[in-house]
């Protein structure tokens, strides 16, 4: 049946019969797909008759369907022609992980971060009511998890106070963000849940009463005229009617018909409504179901069946913060971990088993956990924020204004940091060097390997005057790459036997800048590599090293534009330096998803690239700055080959 559904319009005559079918066919090629190209199945197993639903009720494109987060819409997907593309899902030249526009009229939101989508479906639906396009509707799937960002309060309450509006709000309540949800919403929700809802009452009364003769008339139209002080006891809903909001439910998301007639209430009401649906996350596959951590909210290649890993294990860099944080934690007691809503992901999952009392999980609320670390920190604690890159983002005020400026003693760990991959465009941490770089009093450390990652956060910790950052990439940490000798703060990883090129290399850059040493080397150009470890403030004695070469090229896994090598050239320009400053990272553009090495390679940043681009530069270069071989440096041809067979 699958391969006969083209668009939304081909489910629109099916029956009840045939939906329960395609609903366990679409379950079974979400399986068979997603464990073959890695994704977000678990979510989108919880929404496959939710979604049907929508589609049967509503007529996208002309209605817009939006989903916080895009996570959710692989269903969507499927349902809008699709289907045949998953193979590629996520993969170099297919199609995205979260809606794209490029891929379809259907789909409208490609940001993936959460809380955002009730603010798009307000104003999309505001646009529709000037417009005069009363005959469009906009829905917005929003899970509970993203109620939990404050950005979702700030668009319901805007949302609440407009009257004719075509604008559905359909909370997808599973209990989970990407772990299960925490905080007093999710505490409101559960209540919903577990009471069987003021309609089903009311119903119950009008028949009974309508039967008793003489009062039962009387008595119902009483009742009745309570009713918001009857919804307030039997389903307690009154936050979001409260709000100004038209509330339905709770209703099953998996029973079709009950969300169809549902909709299609919410559809001629003319008014912001708000459907509460309790899904299922993972529903259909047991061991989704039986994943209590994370339902497989995301997974890699897998086994179809078992759902067992078919990925090399290796050591990851998020593995190696993990245990050394916790080695911290036994050290010092003012040590505490806050994640949003990312527990397992950022790898503080066994500190809170260690620690529970002192592991914050704030819910999907960036903003919320870098203000409250501030707090922290002013109490005495010296707080550990571990976050995606991607998601700083959301919280620089916050990192700005209440972190720097209070100069308040918080370490944040960046997972994902650099060319990501697979999630595409909003989940490249490629813009915290350049952020951060701005920010008065912040301390940066990039570090290259699992032995500078284990330095640096302890360094960083030690930090109570101020903010502090240690950032690294997604996946498997590379061997360490040990230094001939540590100057001035810096480590030289490799002898250039002449001074003709300072190569900088910015954290897990690392292993390629030395490979492309090496290959310049044969080329005849001296390169000398230096990690400096500590990116903000840069180590002064940069100045004088960089004094002895031709030219300087700066390596780094983030945007160019205010990076770390503009950050040496104002540094430079200060110093009255006038050597030739040459970088390499990624342009000021959004990158689509693909494999981490496709794009390194695509943007030429490979060692290959790098070694040729600096034997070009080199030879260009017309100063006669240093070209003697270095002092202290002896034999280092020979000796850096030693270096690299024993790294």
């Amino acid at each position: 049946m699958l391969e006969s559904i083209k668009s939304p319009a081909d489910i629109k005559a099916l029956d009840s019969a045939q939906l329960i079918a395609l609903s366990e066919e679409i379950r079974h090629f979400l399986i068979e797909k997603v464990s073959k190209t890695g994704g977000h199945l678990g979510p989108n197993l919880g929404v496959v008759e939710l979604t049907l639903a929508i589609h049967r009720i509503f007529d996208s494109p002309r209605d817009v369907v939006l989903f916080d987060t895009g996570h959710q819409s692989y269903v969507h997907k499927i349902l809008t022609g699709r289907a045949a593309d998953f193979d590629g899902l996520r993969q170099r030249g297919g199609i995205a992980g979260y809606p794209n526009r490029s891929e379809s009229e259907h789909d409208v939101i490609e940001n993936s971060h959460a809380s955002t989508a009730l603010s798009w479906g307000d104003g999309i639906s505001y646009g529709f009511a000037q417009t005069g396009q009363s005959d469009r509707h906009v829905v917005v799937v929003v899970g509970d998890g993203a109620l939990t960002g404050g950005m979702s309060w700030e668009a319901l309450n805007n949302i609440a106070a407009t009257e004719v509006r075509n604008l559905v709000i359909i909370v997808n309540d599973n209990e989970r963000s990407y772990s299960p949800t925490i905080g007093g919403l999710a505490t409101y929700l559960s209540t919903l849940r577990v009471t069987r809802g003021y309609e089903r009452f009311l119903d119950w009364g009008k028949d009974v009463l309508h039967k008793t003769p003489v009062v039962g008339a009387p008595i119902y139209e009483t009742l009745h005229g309570m009713k918001k002080g009857i919804k307030d006891i039997v389903a307690p809903q009154g936050m979001f009617e409260d709000l100004g909001l038209k509330y339905m439910g709770p209703i099953d998301g998996h029973d079709i018909a009950a969300m169809e007639k549902a909709l299609q209430k919410a559809k001629a009401f003319g008014e912001p409504v708000l459907i509460h649906a309790i899904t299922e996350k993972g529903r259909g596959h047991k061991p989704a179901m039986d994943d209590e951590a994370e339902k497989f909210h995301a997974v890699g290649v897998v086994d179809p069946a078992t759902g067992a890993s078919l990925s090399k294990s290796v050591t990851s860099w998020t593995k190696v913060f993990s245990e050394e944080l916790i080695e911290i934690a036994r050290e010092r007691e003012d040590i505490v971990a806050i994640t949003a809503a990312m527990l397992g992901p950022t790898g503080l999952a066994a500190f809170e088993k260690e620690f529970p009392s002192r592991t914050i999980d704030v819910g999907i609320a960036e903003q919320h956990a870098v203000t409250s670390a501030a707090g922290m920190a002013f109490a005495g604690l010296h707080p550990v924020v571990a976050i995606y890159s991607t998601f700083l983002n959301r919280a620089f005020d916050q990192l700005l204004l209440d972190v720097a400026l209070h100069k308040a003693g918080v370490t944040f760990v960046l997972d994902r940091a650099g060319v990501t991959g697979d999630d595409g465009p909003s989940h490249h941490g490629i813009w915290d060097l350049a952020l951060t770089g701005i920010v008065p009093t912040m301390h940066v450390a990039a570090p290259r390997d699992a032995a500078r990652l284990r330095e640096t956060l302890r360094e960083a910790v030690d930090i109570s005057n101020a903010p502090s950052m240690v950032r690294y990439p997604k996946g498997a940490v590379q061997i360490d790459i040990p230094a001939f000798e540590r100057r001035d703060g810096i480590d030289v990883l490799y002898r250039g036997e002449s001074a003709d090129v300072l190569l900088v290399s910015i954290g897990s850059m690392a292993a390629i800048a030395v490979e492309a040493a090496s290959m310049a080397y044969r080329e005849g150009v001296g390169v000398t590599v230096i990690d400096p470890r500590w990116v903000k403030p840069l180590p002064t004695s940069l100045i004088t090293m960089s004094q002895r070469y031709k030219s300087v090229v700066v390596l780094e896994d983030g945007i160019k534009r205010g990076g770390i090598a503009s950050s040496i050239s104002e540094m430079f320009r200060e110093a009255g330096l006038a050597t030739p400053i040459h970088s390499i990272g990624v342009p000021l553009e959004f990158i689509e998803h693909s494999k981490r090495s496709e794009i390194l390679s695509d943007l030429g940043i490979t060692a290959q690239n790098i070694s040729r681009s600096i034997v070009e530069w080199n030879s260009a270069n017309t100063s006669s700055g240093a070209n003697t071989i270095m002092e202290e440096m002896q034999s280092p041809a020979r000796e850096n080959v030693d270096h690299i067979q024993h790294r």
